[in-house]
């Protein structure tokens, strides 16, 4: 697991890895944390999920991990321990095994237990022939002979709902409340034998269910038997951020408990959404699906906002990109040595000289070397300042008729064109800077035959003070998989982490890492 996430899905079930993998979709860094235990194991397969149909429970939850693996995320066994909301904003959850894990946002996906009436030979049967749902088991046993063992007043809706499945439906009463005359008479017209008494326990006969048993010693068959056990939402040490399950009534009867939240999922919690059984007591397995797709996006429309409102207030602290570093050029006669970068001099040195493109080209130190070896370049920067300064250097080195210089806030424009060699060597910015964006579109302006490379910050380097604890240094296998290149269309010449030796003109100079990536277009 990596420190930090977008989102950690707590429960890989049918919600929570739908939602991870609408999460993964929308390029959000994502973490499933799952017990690998779920509730509908023992049935034999998931029913009224369109195109799934008959799918067994364990089957669709495997094809689930890999499509969310397929789209970067990730999924560790375990279970939270303990969570807490940290001061600058998120969460921390640390597991069972003591690995602990930080997210900005939470999706609880949890579900619900069974709490089953107690009923010996119940439990071991549950999801073969004691079953719960008709929609999701009745055609299953079609004209069998079904037994209704009543716990609550809600048992006489239930045996008349599995009538429609069987002529042979019979209603145990147990310890379900005394049946009114009116209740008697629907049972009736529809052909439901009520059988009084407490029931003792089942009947199996060659590993299956045939019968159920009374405390009075009948035996009446049976080959399935439906019941309703008190549904209890999976909180537990996620309570304490302030996640609370409420009771849920029906008819008047309490059926269990759920985490209360509005349509899209969204808790009384700021951060934290719920998805399937944990909120909602009665929802299929394809409605849970369906729930953690609409928390997800939720989630995403969230974290945009916010994304939205801290870029903002950068750019207002900074001014625009063009004012900000217009006026870092300003406040200093040099910024940058003058010298080309060393990686783009040993992976551009052997190149056959053509059109190349320089993304942030800053004082111009790269555009004049390619220039000084018989490239045309087009040069791009936001920043006027730089650009003016550039340019003197380059009519200085007697190559200005060799370079175009751009002004371009690579965010908003792009230059026009496609080019032998386009070069953005770090292109890293405080103000905001779309770089992932940038990059694509860098990939799109390179020739067939052409080379695309990149060269970026793995860290701070050394001498860096006060550095911003937030910022993430992507690696060069994460721009790679960024750049999201059409297979068979490009060839991968060096991704890799090297390490850089610092020379600033303001006497300063120290170590760091850095990323390089060099990729051709294939011709053709």
């Amino acid at each position: 697991m990596d420190a930090r996430y977008d989102v950690v899905v707590v429960g890989g079930g049918a919600a929570g890895l739908s939602g991870a993998l609408t999460l993964g979709r929308a390029r959000r860094r994502v973490l499933v944390v799952d017990a690998g235990r779920p509730r509908n194991a023992p049935a034999e397969g998931v029913h009224t999920y369109l195109g799934r149909e008959g799918v067994s429970p364990l089957e669709l939850l495997a094809a689930g991990r890999e499509e969310v693996i397929g789209y970067g995320g990730e999924i560790v066994t375990g279970t939270v321990a303990t969570a807490e909301r940290l001061d600058g904003g998120g969460f921390r959850l640390v597991l069972a095994d003591g690995r602990s894990v930080e997210a900005d946002r939470l999706l609880v996906a949890t579900g619900l237990t069974d709490e089953l009436p107690d009923v010996p030979g119940l439990a071991e049967r549950w999801g073969k022939d004691v079953l719960h749902c008709p929609y999701c088991h009745g055609w299953e046993v079609r004209d069998q002979k079904i037994g209704i063992l009543g716990t609550g007043p809600l048992s006489v809706h239930q045996a008349l709902l599995w009538r429609q499945w069987s002529a042979e439906v019979t209603l145990f009463p147990h310890t379900a409340p005394e049946l009114r005359y009116e209740e008697r008479g629907q049972l009736a017209a529809r052909g439901v034998t009520v059988v009084e008494g407490k029931v003792a326990g089942l009947e199996v006969t060659d590993g299956r269910l045939s019968g159920v048993r009374l405390a009075d010693g009948r035996v009446v068959a049976c080959q399935a038997v439906a019941t309703a056990g008190l549904l209890t939402a999976q909180v537990g040490p996620l309570a304490a951020l302030g996640l609370e399950a409420e009771e849920m009534e029906m008819s008047g009867h309490v059926i269990g408990t759920r985490v209360p939240a509005d349509p899209a999922g969204a808790t009384s919690v700021p951060g934290v959404w719920v998805a399937g059984n944990v909120t909602t007591l009665n929802e299929q397995v394809i409605g849970a699906a369906a729930a953690g797709v609409r928390a997800a996006a939720a989630i995403n429309a969230d974290l945009v906002a916010e994304e939205t409102r801290r870029a903002v207030a950068a750019m207002d602290a900074h001014g625009t990109p063009e004012e900000y570093w217009d006026a870092r050029y300003t406040a200093s006669g040099q910024i940058w040595s003058g010298n080309p970068n060393a990686m783009l001099v040993r992976e551009a040195a052997d190149l056959e000289p053509g059109t190349a493109l320089d993304l942030g080209s800053g004082e111009g130190g790269d555009a004049i070397w390619l220039a000084g070896r018989g490239w045309r370049v087009t040069a791009a920067d936001v920043s006027g300042v730089a650009l003016e300064r550039a340019a003197g250097h380059a009519a200085a080195a007697g190559v200005a008729d060799r370079i175009d210089w751009q002004r371009h806030d690579l965010g908003a424009s792009f230059p026009d064109g496609v080019f032998d060699l386009v070069s953005a060597c770090f292109l890293h910015s405080f103000v905001n800077l779309p770089r992932e964006e940038i990059l694509r579109a860098a990939a799109s302006a390179v020739a067939p035959g052409g080379v695309l490379l990149v060269v970026g910050h793995a860290g701070w380097p050394s001498e860096a003070h006060d550095p911003h604890p937030d910022v993430h240094f992507p690696t060069p296998q994460e721009v790679l998989d960024a750049l999201e290149l059409p297979d068979g269309q490009w060839e991968v010449l060096r991704c890799e982490e090297y390490e850089r030796a610092d020379h600033v003109p303001v006497a300063r100079s120290g170590t760091g890492r850095d990323n390089v990536l060099k990729v051709r277009r294939l011709p053709g």
